[in-house]
């Protein structure tokens, strides 16, 4: 058995180079020993689960959607909203919710307190992202790529 306490863990954060985009979060999966760039699964892990805090009026990532991965969400505390291929949806503390490959989705912070959820991902190999407000993939195999057609930086055409 593996074991870490996430009040003990170190939160990253990013920023996306205009601000639009801010999040920080625990990687608990990756604390507990897994390796997202390993093909063996029992170094990989059959799933990731992150603390995701996102500041007042922020998002940490740009509307997209995944070829493969399901990603489950529990609001842990704070409130703001989740944009969907239907619109805009509240969430507050205690809310659930999931995303299946396909599904565009961009969790929101627009009230004045931090919102933090835990993410749970599966991950799997060969995942690949659409952006649909810039119109461009990620393509993580054979490397993890950027394209329109051609080579692309993260935040092209978001902010």
């Amino acid at each position: 058995m593996r074991k870490v306490n996430t009040v003990n863990m170190e939160e990253f954060a990013w920023s996306s180079p205009k601000g639009k985009f801010v999040g920080a979060g625990k990687e608990i999966s990756e604390e507990l020993g897994r390796k997202p760039q390993s093909t063996d699964l029992n170094e990989r892990h059959p799933f990731d689960v992150e603390i995701c805090r996102i500041p007042p009026g922020k998002t940490p990532y740009p509307y997209h959607s995944h070829s493969a991965q399901w990603e489950f969400y529990h609001v842990i505390s704070g409130s703001g909203a989740v944009r969907h291929k239907d619109g805009t949806t509240p969430i507050e503390t205690g809310d659930a919710f999931i995303f299946k490959p396909g599904e565009p989705h961009q969790i929101m912070n627009d009230r004045k307190e931090d919102l933090i959820l835990y993410v749970v991902a599966d991950n799997p190999i060969g995942e690949s992202c659409h952006y649909p407000d810039s119109n461009k993939w990620v393509v993580r195999s054979p490397e993890h790529r950027l394209i329109r057609s051609e080579a692309l930086d993260y935040y092209d055409g978001e902010e």
